[in-house]
């Protein structure tokens, strides 16, 4: 078994090159089913997730290849609509696909989404937005199916704000007949980024960013090209390591207007931001302030930031609040911190947590991509060596996280677990 290693590490300083982000792109791989030529999509990051997405492009026919920085894809030749329930459980953004092939096959089948273990995803938003639209959803134990002889556009009205659906209700309007309107429509960065796509192919669609977003049906879309837009939560992870030990991280290939409400909360709790065209600079002064963070849904603080901020206010003097009512199950790294000496006690969705505590390296698992990167940070802090398992969830969302961390500094290495090691951490798996 695998796992990485983090050492306790001084101030961290360096440049981070920001990769294509992670949900914009599953998203921008299952949207090219759409299109009836071939399409070129640039910046799609090489980590586990689009290895996923790319085998269930394969296995429906559509052809993919990669051309250095670019995948290459020709959807002409799709023969199914039908996706491996295995496949579309080992990730969240499976069920895009049920959106771009519903309105040329008028028929999907595919497992329900999964991925992280931190709280099952619901897709009661999805199925409301494809009923809406005219089709039939039908539910069974490790799959469902969606049908509409034909998709007419509606108006739909989101109950809660929710990029997947917002996404997913946008992929099946492309191609229906008339117009469709979402309303409380989710304003995230990889919401425009797939209407951009979209657009360049020769979609209609207006008002993405917005709470409502217009949609005129065409009966077909053309191939083209994309660059997808850089990752912000990656970003702002690293940005957050420059206050581990008072450092000074640089991220290039940004768009610091999608990390506006992380980049107030640095300087909020006493780090120094500078940005530039692409590129954002934090530093650190060795000296963190205590403060209350609340998660919420863009431009509001993200869900996917609350957890390695958790591990930066550990090292915060007093107590500080982070709370979580997007994902309130999401705080499975809570007892893994612990594990490392964190005091930090969850009260429904909130965790309370008293900052300034030495913190020593211990085993400790990952249960999903942003708790990975808690934990890794909370590693870099710890006196000691700090273990971290479950790393195939960091390489869902990261294409080389150690070469990363290590390019700012940071002592990690990936390791191989012997037998003594393995005994070491049976504890944990309870």
């Amino acid at each position: 078994m695998r796992y990485i290693e983090a050492s306790s590490t001084g101030p961290l300083r360096g440049t981070v090159h920001i990769p294509g982000a992670k949900n914009s792109s599953l998203a921008l791989l299952a949207a090219a089913c759409l299109a009836d030529d071939i399409v070129s999509l640039e910046g799609i990051p090489r980590i586990e997730d689009v290895r996923i997405v790319e085998g269930i492009g394969r296995d429906i026919g559509m052809e993919l290849r990669r051309e250095d920085e670019r995948i290459v894809i020709d959807p002409r030749f799709i023969h199914s609509a039908a996706i491996d329930p295995g496949k579309a459980s080992s990730y969240r953004a499976s069920y895009y696909f049920a959106g771009a092939l519903l309105a040329k096959f008028g028929s999907v089948t595919i497992g329900f989404p999964g991925g992280d273990d931190f709280v099952a995803r619901p897709i009661d938003q999805h199925i409301k937005a494809f009923r809406a639209l005219g089709a039939e959803v039908r539910l069974a134990s490790d799959h469902y199916v969606v049908e509409a002889a034909e998709l007419k556009g509606a108006d739909i009205y989101f109950d809660t704000v929710t990029s997947g659906a917002t996404i997913n209700a946008m992929l099946a309007a492309s191609r229906a007949r008339g117009r469709t309107r979402l309303r409380n429509a989710a304003l995230d960065p990889e919401v425009v980024d797939t209407a951009h796509f979209l657009n360049r192919l020769g979609a209609r669609i207006y008002g993405a960013g917005t709470e409502c977003i217009r949609i005129e049906g065409v009966p077909y879309l053309n191939g083209g090209s994309h660059t997808v837009i850089p990752d912000r939560l990656i970003a702002g992870a690293f940005l957050m390591a420059a206050g581990l030990r008072g450092g000074q991280v640089t991220v290039q290939n940004i768009i610091p207007e999608h990390l506006g409400s992380c980049l107030a909360k640095l300087e909020e709790i006493g780090m120094h931001v500078e940005c530039g065209d692409g590129r954002i600079t934090a530093s650190g002064t060795g000296m963190l302030k205590a403060t209350r963070v609340r998660a919420g849904m863009y431009p509001g603080f993200a869900t996917d930031l609350q957890q390695p901020m958790t591990s930066l206010l550990l090292l915060a003097g007093g107590k500080s609040i982070v709370t979580d009512r997007v994902f309130p199950k999401r705080f499975a790294h809570v007892p893994q911190l612990r594990r490392l000496g964190a005091d930090i006690e969850i009260r429904r969705e909130s965790a309370f947590i008293r900052g300034g505590l030495p913190l020593k390296g211990d085993w400790v698992h990952a249960t999903d991509v942003r708790a990975g990167t808690s934990l890794l940070l909370a590693g870099l802090a710890a006196e000691g060596r700090t273990r971290i398992t479950g790393v195939e969830h960091l390489e869902r969302g990261y294409e080389d996280v150690v070469a990363s961390f290590r390019a700012i500094g940071a002592q990690v290495a990936m390791r191989e677990m012997d037998e003594r090691e393995l005994g070491e951490r049976l504890p944990l798996q309870g």
